[in-house]
């Protein structure tokens, strides 16, 4: 079985060490300094247990987006493509898909935010898309090393009844791969309780600067990250979404608890100057919301503040 990554950042790197543990055939697809250090360097892996693990560049073939078109002798023969990148290179990120993934293999996201799936659907068809959620937290360094800090799970179902034929086949090379993996049939759910986590999270720590843990420690930063879960709790019930019996103190909790030193992606994003997920994060329940009629005060400040902070390195 011959298995793509596409974007391998922080969570990528996670997918790609835990399947280098496997006997799966790897097809990595990054750009820039990532390409180079995976090609010259392999994936240096800080695992939550302390070790330091090597994957070998000899481990995977390397594609570099920026620079080359996807060779022939891999284009359209993965069975499996897993796309990690950001909401913000989606155009390109759901081509690359289309043009990795086999006639008869399907496309894994387990991207932040809403409206990924059915992008993926028009380049690939809804039968084929697969949408998932992770908790497993990372961060990568400066040097391109990647911390998995908090060990987590990974839940997927298919956007589309037809495409329950692909979900055995993810399991069993996810669970292969020790991920902790397990499926659902109610995706809207998975994405919204995924999406409730993300606006907790990732705009708090972003603008205070600091690690999901002082969520816990600092009494109204909790504050304003439960808000803003609360908020999109809402919004997502007024649009349909069952969200089951979630108790949403409890569950925040849980997962700051097993990732206090994460550096979010968001937070990572800031610190290197690159544009946040914002958009497709608070951005989306702000939006929502105004179809619903539900004001959002807190989601919407969060997102205008991070989009400041995008603005501030190049303003005076």
């Amino acid at each position: 079985m011959r298995i793509a990554i596409i974007g391998v950042g922080s969570i990528g790197g996670i997918i790609l060490g835990a399947l280098a543990d496997t006997d799966v055939e790897i097809v990595c697809v990054s750009r820039g300094n990532t390409s180079v250090n995976l090609s010259e360097l392999g994936l240096v892996l800080h695992s939550p247990e302390g070790s330091i693990e090597v994957v070998p560049s000899e481990r995977y073939l390397i594609v570099d987006s920026n620079s080359s078109r996807i060779p022939e002798q891999i284009r359209n023969t993965c069975d499996i493509a897993i796309v990690c990148g950001k909401t913000v290179d989606n155009q390109s990120l759901s081509q690359l898909a289309s043009e990795l993934v086999s006639e008869n293999g399907c496309v894994l996201t387990i991207q932040n935010g809403l409206g990924n799936a059915e992008l993926l659907a028009h380049k690939v068809g809804r039968d084929r898309v697969i949408v998932g959620s992770i908790t497993h937290a990372a961060w990568r360094n400066s040097e391109g090393e990647v911390h998995w800090v908090g060990r987590g799970k990974i839940i997927f179902g298919p956007l589309d009844e037809r495409g329950h034929k692909y979900t055995d086949s993810i399991l069993d090379v996810l669970n292969d791969a020790e991920l902790n993996a397990s499926k659902s049939d109610n995706i809207q759910q998975i994405l919204w309780k995924k999406l409730l986590i993300n606006v907790a999270i990732n705009p708090v720590c972003s603008i205070a600067g600091v690690r999901n843990g002082a969520l816990l420690e600092v009494k109204s930063l909790w504050q304003q990250a439960m808000q803003a879960m609360r908020e999109a709790a809402i919004v997502a019930r007024a649009s349909g979404v069952d969200l089951g019996d979630i108790e949403l103190e409890s569950y925040l909790r849980e997962v700051v608890s097993i990732s206090p030193k994460n550096r979010c992606s968001m937070l990572q994003d800031i610190m290197a100057g690159r544009e946040t997920e914002i958009d497709s994060l608070c951005g989306a329940v702000v939006i929502r919301g105004e179809a619903e009629g539900i004001p959002t005060p807190c989601n919407a400040i969060l997102h205008g503040l991070v989009k400041g902070i995008e603005k501030s390195s190049s303003l005076d």
